[in-house]
């Protein structure tokens, strides 16, 4: 009986996990019959999977992909290996938190977008003014989780290992960075999809390959449906990898679910 019961909210949680898409592609199909809108402006479903198709032949979109992806991989390492460490110190560090604030207030709220003119003058177009760029888009997301995570730990932890005198590395090594991990996996979550953002951003502006630029160059050409492929396939992937994130999370974490 409860085994029926798991069953069927399984079932109905992936209808809902569906239900919202499948309506707005039933809105789309239906608006596209009607013939009230201009196909350039809106291509219909099956013009995007023609294209999407295509694409896959030609190898095109997986080169692009494969391009964007490595500059994605490279930036959003940098970005959760910067932020993390540095979250930490902050986070257990008064002093480091007191003079990291400031400069974090300041540089946080510009996007990474806003830098791309000074990037390029000063790194040029070359992969390292885009892995700069997407280190950028990850790295406050990062930063400020992490130091979120530490800060807030329950202060009875503390209390508790002062009165058995753990070793203050021990504490931090086995209390306060496993108690703090659910923040900063949240971190890294975030700063993925920020990083992809922040890619086609770059790829948009200063590039040659990558997904960013094959959507440039199909808006120039008043190709919609490529654009709206390009689109869809940075959401595909998107939504792979922050499950394969999750996945690694419940696997790190099982004790926090």
């Amino acid at each position: 009986m409860y085994g029926k019961a798991k069953h069927n909210r399984g079932l109905t949680g992936a209808f809902e996990n569906i239900l919202l898409l499948a309506v707005m592609l039933l809105i789309w199909i239906l608006v596209d019959q009607t013939n009230q809108v201009n196909r350039v402006l809106l291509p219909s479903i099956q013009d995007i999977a023609a294209a999407f198709a295509e694409k896959i032949m030609d190898s095109s979109l997986l080169i692009a992909v494969g391009v964007s992806m490595g500059r994605v991989m490279a930036g959003y390492f940098l970005a959760v290996a910067a932020g993390t460490l540095l979250g930490i110190l902050a986070g257990l560090s008064d002093c480091i938190y007191r003079m990291i604030k400031l400069p974090i207030q300041i540089f946080k709220p510009i996007p990474p977008i806003a830098w791309i003119p000074l990037v390029i003058l000063w790194m040029g177009i070359g992969e390292g003014s885009k892995v700069f760029l997407i280190f950028l888009g990850g790295f406050f997301v990062v930063l400020l989780n992490t130091i979120d995570g530490i800060r807030s730990i329950d202060p009875k932890l503390k209390e508790v290992a002062a009165a058995v005198e753990t070793p203050y590395f021990k504490y931090t090594a086995q209390v306060m960075i496993p108690a703090a991990l659910p923040h900063i996996f949240t971190g890294w979550k975030v700063a993925l999809g920020t990083c992809w953002s922040c890619v086609v951003a770059a790829e948009l502006v200063a590039a040659s390959s990558g997904v960013g630029y094959m959507i440039s160059t199909a808006r120039n050409f008043g190709q919609m449906d490529v654009v709206i492929a390009g689109m869809f396939s940075i959401g595909l992937i998107g939504k792979t990898m922050d499950e394969i994130l999750k996945c690694v999370e419940k696997k790190v974490l099982y004790w926090n679910l």
